[in-house]
């Protein structure tokens, strides 16, 4: 059995945009992003709707079936937002989700788009998804490179997106994982501004570490231009927790805190601490002693 470790999450505008239409859910055992489309806010609109709908199902979500149902139902609300709404006609989203079965050591992927998942396993990246968009059929066609692809000028043209039909086709996947994967989501405003290779030097000089691999990953796509926001969503794998040890094999509390150890909330539970009374009588009583020889002095003057 594997356990979900460490998470991160970062979102950035980026370098040439002025808002942010990019989001994402971080909601053990579900992960995703949606990267907005639409003009004005609508692509904002779209990809919150959809980060809603994936938190509200995070904790029911089981299976492809399961997971598929759930990006359905994101589609179906944002198309109804659009139809009812003119100021946000039009409106889409990408989505990748994936979502993490500890009990049978897998993870499901449902996917619409060109936003991508990838898995960094033995020091290699592998890109799980396929983007569905203009540019990714003709390199699939063969009527593309890859270095071509990164520099056509309808590059950024999805074929597949939520909220902007009825119905939406969603690709699915499930895969084994292990102890030391690490899994990492994003928006083309990473993945159109770093190659692949350029992405496993930054995990790489990260450690592991997802925090730092978020913070590396932005910065370098905005170094790279910024073109687009840009998001990333990380997670890794580790073996499952130890079980906590035995009540009876905990030290017997006694009581009584170390002076470095009190905190305001200690107090609270327990009270400042028992002390003594006799520093205060002597400080009492010296007190006293100070007052009744000023009160003679001013007497015999």
């Amino acid at each position: 059995m594997v356990s979900v470790g460490r998470i991160a999450a970062l979102s950035d505008t980026g370098r040439k945009r002025r808002q942010n239409e990019d989001a994402f859910v971080c909601e053990p055992p579900l992960f995703a992003i949606a990267d907005g489309m639409g003009g004005a806010q609508a692509g904002e609109v779209a990809s919150r709707l959809a980060a809603a709908a994936f938190e509200e199902g995070a904790s029911a979500v089981h299976g492809e079936d399961g997971v598929a149902t759930v990006v359905r139902d994101a589609n179906a609300r944002i198309f109804e937002r659009a139809v009812q709404d003119p100021a946000v006609a039009g409106m889409g989203t990408t989505a990748t989700v994936a979502v993490v079965d500890e009990s049978a050591s897998s993870v499901t992927l449902a996917h619409v788009g060109d936003s991508r998942a990838y898995l960094f396993r033995d020091d290699a990246l592998r890109q799980l998804t396929t983007d569905h968009s203009l540019v990714g059929e003709l390199v699939r066609s063969g009527r593309l490179t890859e270095d071509e692809a990164a520099v056509h000028p309808h590059r950024s043209v999805i074929t597949r997106a939520l909220g902007t039909d009825a119905d939406v086709e969603v690709d699915t996947l499930t895969l084994e994982v292990a102890v030391g994967d690490l899994f990492l989501l994003c928006s083309d405003g990473l993945s159109a501004m770093l190659r692949d290779d350029e992405i496993v030097r930054v995990l790489r000089s990260a450690g592991g570490d997802p925090s730092s691999a978020a913070e590396a990953l932005v910065a370098a796509a905005n170094a790279a231009g910024g073109e687009d926001n840009v998001t990333v969503v990380l997670f890794e794998l580790v073996s499952e927790a130890p079980p906590s040890p035995p009540a009876t094999e905990a030290p017997e509390p006694t009581g009584q805190l170390e002076p470095d150890d009190v905190t305001v909330e200690d107090v609270r539970k327990h009270g400042a601490g028992r002390g003594s009374r006799w520093p205060a009588l002597l400080l009492l009583v010296a007190i006293l002693g100070v007052a009744a020889f000023a009160l003679w002095w001013s007497l015999v003057r």
